[in-house]
This record gives C-alpha cells, sequence and structure tokens, in this order.
C-alpha cells in the first residue's frame, strides 16, 4: 500500500495529528501521509469493521463539483465522458461510473451524486481518487463544454464510516443519516455542523461517507471515536475489507487498459447508455457486451494459507500462463487467502481449477464467484 516519498513532500489531511497521536504507522499513498495501521493491527480493525464500526480518513480523495445552467446540460455534459445515465439520476442518488479514454479504457473509478436541493439544479458532486485527481480535473477542464464548469473543492475532508453499527453511532448525532437509503446523500447536520453525507462505502458493509468542514473533521472524528462501536482503521484493513467485498482498486485491478466489460464493472452502464452509446470507446465496450470480451476479472480461492500477491502469475492446471494476480492477500473473514485478476473468458467459469505461481511455487487456486463475503448494504423496504 505504500510508496517511496520524502516525508517533507507528503501533504497531510485535515485529521493527520488525530492518526499520530492514535499511534497509527503513517506510510506514503497517493502524495500524502496516511495511516496504514494503528496499535491494534490490521486483523483486528478489519475484524472491527465487520462485526461493529470502523472510521476510516480518505480525505485524501478529491472532491469537486460540476456546474452547468440546468440538470440537463450537467448530466449529458458527463455522459460524454462516461458510460452512465445521469439524465435521469433523481435528486438525492449516487452512482458509481467511470471515466474512460477514447479506446474504452478507464482512466478513473469515481461516484457522482445529484443535490437533493432544487436550489443546486445544475450541480454533480465528484469523489475521484487520490491518485488520479490532477488527471481526472485536466481531462474534465479539456473535455467539458463552455458552459459547464469544474470547481475543486480544496476546504473539505471526508470520512467514512463503515460496519454494522456506523449508521447508528453516526445518527446519533446526525439522526437525518438513518434516512437514507444505499446510494443516496443528502445535507445535514452533525451536532450542528453542516456536512453532506451519502450512505455508501467501499468495504461491503451498510455504512456512510461524509463530507465535513475540514475545520470541524477533528472534532466530528473525536466525536465518533467516542463512541465504544466505532475503531480507528488504517489502509491495510481497508484494502483486506474491499478485496473480500470483490472491489477494484484503480491502479490494480482496472487501468487505461481495461474496459468496463472486463473488469466486471457493468452495472455502471445502464440500459439507455448500452444501447445508445455516445461515450468514449463505445464501439470496444458495446462489441464486448454483445460478443463477450476476451480476458474478465475474475476471483480465486487458494488452497492452503500461502497469499497470491499483486504481480503473481495465473496458470493453468499443470499448464501455461495464462493471467495475472491483480489484487491479493489473506481474508480474514473468509479464514483463507483470496485474489483477484485477469484470465481468458474460457477460464473464467467458477470452480475451474488454475494455480498461482508464488515464489516459484504452484499453488492450487478455484475461480470463485464474488463477492467472497456477502453485501450488507442497505436497501429501503
Amino acid at each position: 500500500m505504500a510508496e517511496t516519498v520524502t516525508e517533507s513532500a507528503l501533504k497531510q489531511t485535515p485529521l493527520h495529528d488525530l492518526h499520530v497521536e492514535l499511534g497509527a504507522r503513517m506510510v506514503p499513498f497517493a502524495g500524502y501521509s496516511m495511516p496504514v495501521q494503528y496499535k491494534a493491527g490490521i486483523l483486528t480493525e478489519h475484524l472491527h469493521t465487520r462485526a461493529k464500526a470502523g472510521l476510516f480518513d480518505v480525505s485524501h480523495m478529491g472532491q469537486a463539483i460540476l456546474t452547468g445552467p440546468d440538470h440537463e446540460t450537467t448530466a449529458r455534459a458527463l455522459e460524454t465522458l462516461t458510460p452512465s445515465n445521469f439524465l435521469e439520476l433523481a435528486p438525492g442518488r449516487q452512482r458509481y461510473t467511470v471515466l474512460l479514454n477514447d479506446e474504452g479504457g478507464i482512466i478513473d473509478d469515481l461516484m457522482v451524486t445529484r443535490p437533493v436541493s432544487k436550489d443546486d439544479d445544475g450541480k454533480l458532486l465528484l469523489v475521484v481518487n487520490a491518485a488520479r485527481k490532477e488527471v481526472d480535473y485536466a481531462h474534465f477542464r479539456s473535455r467539458l463544454p463552455e458552459n459547464v464548469t469544474l470547481d475543486v473543492v480544496e476546504d473539505r475532508a471526508l470520512i467514512a464510516v463503515q460496519g454494522p453499527e456506523a449508521v447508528a453511532a453516526v445518527s446519533a448525532h446526525a439522526p437525518a443519516a438513518a434516512e437514507l437509503s444505499f446510494m443516496s446523500a443528502a445535507p445535514m447536520e452533525f451536532d450542528g455542523i453542516a456536512c453532506h453525507i451519502a450512505r455508501a462505502g467501499y468495504t461491503g458493509e451498510d455504512g456512510v461517507e461524509m463530507s465535513v468542514p475540514a475545520d470541524a473533521a477533528q472534532a466530528i472524528a473525536r466525536t465518533l471515536l467516542a463512541d465504544e462501536r466505532v475503531e480507528p482503521v488504517g489502509l491495510g484493513a481497508r484494502d483486506s475489507l474491499r478485496l473480500e467485498a470483490g472491489l477494484c482498486l484503480y491502479g490494480h485491478d482496472i487501468d487505461e487498459t481495461t474496459s468496463p466489460v472486463e473488469g466486471g464493472i457493468t452495472f455502471c452502464m445502464q440500459k439507455r447508455r448500452r444501447e445508445n452509446g455516445g461515450f468514449p470507446g463505445a464501439d470496444r465496450i458495446r462489441k464486448e457486451l454483445r460478443d463477450g470480451p476476451a480476458r474478465v476479472r475474475v476471483g480465486l480461492r487458494l488452497e492452503g494459507k500461502a497469499p497470491a500477491r499483486e504481480g503473481a502469475e495465473i496458470a493453468l492446471a499443470g499448464g501455461d500462463v495464462i493471467g495475472t494476480v491483480t489484487s491479493g492477500g489473506f481474508a480474514p473473514t473468509v479464514g483463507a487467502p483470496i485474489a483477484m485478476g485477469y484470465v481468458p473468458a474460457g477460464h473464467a467459469e467458477p470452480g475451474t481449477a488454475l494455480e498461482i505461481i508464488v515464489r516459484n511455487r504452484r499453488l492450487a487456486a478455484k475461480v470463485s464467484g464474488m463477492p467472497f463475503v456477502p453485501n450488507n448494504y442497505y436497501r429501503k423496504p
């Protein structure tokens, strides 16, 4: 999860001092000094999130606002860059999408929210990956029409609270959070502090992501951590949680060579967009939808206890190398090593016997359906 950068060159989130106070091990990540784990350790943090609630600092992510004269104009502008349906996105709803290059490869994956207030008609709220912020912003600005602008938000922090007790902990201070359903969002107050809260996350659990004023972030985090249900969680457990949930990490499981069809994220493409196209790389993507892609992302369960990491080769049982692991590790909830990677479509059927080569040893593995752990997203009856 870490990268080599000098400490002085790293940016700090508004929660940096709190992380240090809590004894976090800080590492360079996407240009920021970020907590990889706290004193309890990655395994404990992971299991606590699955059982109760974990608090994650995700303030390194990019927050921005697209603004046009009305919703239709802004939505159509975004649809020229992504394969999702934003024209019919309802107020107060959030959607996962991908920013595409001209070949249908993924520049980044991001979350888009249509504000619930009529006063914000024409605005769409964006959250993009930390490592891709500048690439994304430059791409938007070079391709948006003159009447749609991109404004980067610099004075906000982003806090995620994930787990079966997350919403209860947050709604004790922001009661309106309990009224949200999965992938919905609204402005509300947290102990009198104006926030924007979405019921979403990156762990497969119920929970929220809170966009809060940067100068109030530490107070909000301390309040939540004072709740016995909530513990701080770092990047290490964030990665193992999202792997169990079968969720992609940009730059690993998807990148500019990967299409949404290959990556198995076609749920971001609604019917009208699939049928009508009108997005970058539409010819390639629609052909893959029709005929199937040559390669696909699959889940992998390994026998034994040895994990396979990113870059390990995937081979036919006793045969040739056919693919590569893109994410892998020990899954605490599963109690076994799991991985994701790309293989030819003809070898992607769940139950297919394969081998993963780790330190010149061939480890037996089978293609698995995903998620590895059932999702617990909350949808109103």
